[in-house]
């Protein structure tokens, strides 16, 4: 994931040597000098620490206290811009849905995107993370497993929470861009997970009642897999809706929430965007760039309302599945807890 980052970083840090060699060599055969400005601006880029080292080593503007105290505070903000920024440890966010059609607490658990990268040995931060929560089931939207990195991280997580925990399960497109979205719907039936292609499942929980049904990545129409076409999944829960009993929809992309709503979901759960990758929180929380949804895209995370349906999209699981890091966006597992308001 970080790949990019580190090219990155040692272009603009030989970039800061080579401009600082050149102004000392100048400045001593009184030829064109590199502006100020620009030396600064490379140091903001990235070469702080590459120019400061140059110029103690050469003995460059070490008389400058525009430089002798300017770059060493750009260090600090550089260092304190990564540790936050970049900070990619697991995160839990807790949202609470009010509804009359139950009269006690329900907690879902929302895990998305996971993409079979890595939380600790046997999958421990996820494992734990749940465990705290005690969630009364495990809702996965998709991109559990992925199209490039091994199942095994994936099939550790399964293992755990399979023999703990109710879990449900839907698609993501990266499931059938492997090829092996059959294959990978097998294997989370055998440790007793539900899968939902167009199906509902109606289960209870201290007295209460609730209905979780599911749809299959829409890609599930451009791929040879067992599954229905997603248009015919839509129908199918279409006639099966229930306006009296609370009903989660599981469907991967957020952005397709709008031709969710016939179906009547109260609460539909879904994952995809990563958080919209570059957020900037409380100004910039959608993000830069989202899958399906392009810059600047509009349902990346958090709780969105239409109307009578809620839609509460997560930030994912991914790390080291993608290539560029993600940017004051940890990752997050969702906890929903439905409260009775009879």
């Amino acid at each position: 994931m970080y790949l990019y980052l580190i090219i990155y970083l040692l272009a603009i840090s030989l970039l800061a040597v080579i401009l600082t060699v050149y102004d000392k060599n100048a400045a001593l055969k009184n030829a064109w000098r590199v502006k100020e400005r620009t030396l600064l601006a490379v140091c903001f880029l990235g070469g702080a620490f590459a120019m400061l080292l140059t110029m103690l080593c050469i003995r460059h503007k070490t008389r400058h206290i525009k430089f002798m105290l300017g770059i060493p505070l750009i260090i600090l903000l550089q260092i304190a811009f990564f540790v936050t920024a970049l900070n990619q440890s697991l995160s839990i966010s807790h949202f609470s849905v009010k509804t009359a059609k139950i009269e006690g607490q329900i907690k879902l658990a929302l895990v998305a995107d996971l993409h079979s990268c890595y939380y600790g040995d046997e999958q421990s931060g996820l494992l734990k993370a749940l465990e705290a929560e005690q969630p009364d089931a495990i809702l996965m939207c998709g991109d559990i497993f992925d199209d490039h990195l091994p199942p095994a991280n994936t099939i550790t997580f399964i293992e755990g929470v399979s023999a703990k925990y109710l879990c449900y399960y839907v698609s993501g497109n990266h499931e059938f861009w492997s090829g092996q979205a059959d294959g990978f719907k097998d294997l989370l039936i055998s440790y007793g997970v539900k899968v939902l292609e167009g199906e509902a499942d109606i289960i209870g929980v201290r007295g209460d009642t609730i209905k979780i049904c599911g749809l299959d990545d829409p890609d599930t129409d451009r791929y040879t897999s067992r599954a229905l076409l997603y248009a015919e999944q839509k129908r199918l829960l279409s006639a099966s809706t229930t306006r009296d009993i609370f009903t989660v929809l599981l469907s991967h992309r957020p952005e397709r929430i709008k031709e969710l709503l016939p179906q009547n979901p109260d609460l539909v759960l879904s994952g995809h965007a990563h958080g919209g990758q570059w957020r900037i929180p409380y100004l910039f929380e959608n993000g830069l760039f989202s899958p399906n949804q392009g810059l600047f895209p509009t349902y990346t995370n958090g709780e969105y309302s239409f109307g009578a349906t809620i839609l509460i999209v997560s930030r994912g699981l991914a790390r080291e599945s993608i290539p560029i890091p993600r940017v004051f966006n940890r990752p997050e597992i969702v906890i929903i807890t439905l409260e009775g308001s009879r």
